[in-house]
């Protein structure tokens, strides 16, 4: 059955139907070839036990936040501050791409709209200073997969509701390391444009007083960012209460920055209904999923391959590190997040690592398969956004970024503490 269901979900994904309706589609095929009891009766029950969670109301209120941010013209402020700051290193504009990714990332919760607006605000940039194209886009690519671990981020919120592990400790779990990862960037960067300068461009100056006066327009993300997760460690809101405050916050920024307006608004709903709404038939279509696989023994028989491995809990590790890396190739992160959570989560925890250690550890995964061939969305993001070149620069670009993310998964394996320090302290 493992094997008939991986092809059957590969097969399904290749003929580029949507993935929440590949999940129940999958479900039905389990039903009816390798389960004796009709399981198709329990549809109902399974989809509303998946969609009346509390805990899922803070996914629209966080895509919202994004969605205003975006749309309410924020972007090209904080990416003209950054620039001041950042673009004297070797690289120039690469590490302004590279800043406000990280600091979208920390409020709006979403790669792909983290990569979208970098990039329709730095690619004019990069054509006019004659940046190389390849490293440029890449970075743009790689520092939007920052917004599905620094917190707020909508992953952690799925993998929290389907792994019934805390959300503020998985939040804080995702800080350091995506901190981290953001500074390897900044430093991966620096050194290729030291070892090869035209890759860069130029290299720009500012006064400081040109350069603290433009903190002015960095505040209120710093604001935004500062309320939503400290009210939640604070103890004064939940991650949903702290979203909406962050709604309300982020619709004042709008309005300082003139950007609100009823066509924006209603761009910004309207988006944030067709993303909730895809997430939301992911989950149902997992949870219908996860049942049938549970019912038909599916769990049982995962446990019997490994076991007949005869492998130690590292190794089994790298077995599914590599399985997460390898599918990522071919499914979309949240799809792959819900398809394998509640089949390898439990085996992992069985074998005694800890949830939300894991958690970031699968994270950083799933980003990787946001930035590679031939499914990595935040590519096509940044390729649309060019509108010039090809694809395969995007790739090449992110090769280096793909590196890092590596070596953040050989770190976290070290020295598991970088995820799990702030949660067992604070």
């Amino acid at each position: 059955m493992i094997w008939s269901v991986a092809f059957a979900l590969l097969g399904l994904l290749s003929l580029s139907i949507p993935v929440g309706i590949v999940l129940f589609l999958l479900g039905f095929g389990i039903d009816q070839f390798f389960s004796a009891f009709p399981l198709i009766r329990g549809l109902g029950q399974v989809v509303w036990s998946a969609s009346d969670s509390s805990t899922l109301i803070a996914i629209p209120f966080f895509v919202l936040l994004g969605e205003i941010l975006v749309r309410g013209g924020i972007a090209e402020k904080t990416y003209a501050s950054l620039d001041k700051w950042v673009s004297w290193l070797p690289g120039g504009l690469i590490h302004a791409n590279i800043g406000t990714a990280t600091m979208f990332s920390a409020t709006s919760g979403s790669s792909v709209a983290t990569a979208a607006t970098v990039a329709t605000v730095a690619m004019p940039q990069a054509e006019k200073l004659g940046y190389d194209p390849k490293l440029f886009s890449g970075a743009i690519a790689a520092g939007g997969t920052l917004g599905i671990l620094i917190p707020p981020s909508i992953n952690l919120i799925v993998y929290g509701f389907l792994t019934e592990t805390s959300i503020p400790r998985l939040f804080l779990a995702g800080l350091i390391p995506g901190v981290l990862m953001a500074l390897a960037f900044v430093l991966v960067t620096a050194i290729l444009c030291l070892i090869r300068p035209e890759l860069g461009g130029p290299s720009r100056s500012f006064t400081w007083a040109e350069r603290f006066a433009s903190l002015v327009q960095l505040v209120p993300i710093v604001i935004l960012f500062v309320t939503v997760i400290g009210s939640i460690y604070a103890g004064w809101a939940t991650p949903t209460e702290s979203a909406a405050v962050g709604v309300g916050i982020a619709l004042l920024i709008a309005v300082g920055n003139r950007g609100l307006s009823l066509p924006m608004m209603r761009e910004s709903l309207l988006g944030t209904v067709r993303i909730t709404a895809m997430i939301m038939l992911v989950i149902a279509g997992a949870y219908f999923l996860n049942f049938t696989l549970a019912s038909a023994g599916l769990g049982r028989e995962l446990r019997e391959l490994l076991e007949n491995l005869h492998l130690s809990p590292f190794g089994t590790l790298l077995v599914v590190i590599a399985l997460y890396i390898v599918l990522g190739f071919f499914i979309e992160t949240l799809s792959l997040m819900v398809a394998t959570i509640p089949i390898v989560v439990p085996i992992m925890a069985g074998l005694g690592y800890d949830k939300v250690w894991f958690g970031v550890l699968m994270i950083v995964l799933v980003e990787m398969a946001l930035i590679t061939p031939p499914v990595g969305l935040n590519l096509y993001v940044v390729q649309g956004a060019r509108k010039s070149g090809t694809l395969g620069q995007v790739m090449l670009g992110t090769i280096p970024f793909v590196l890092v993310m590596l070596a953040m998964v050989a770190l976290l394996i070290l020295v598991p503490d970088l995820a799990l320090y702030l949660p067992e302290t604070l």
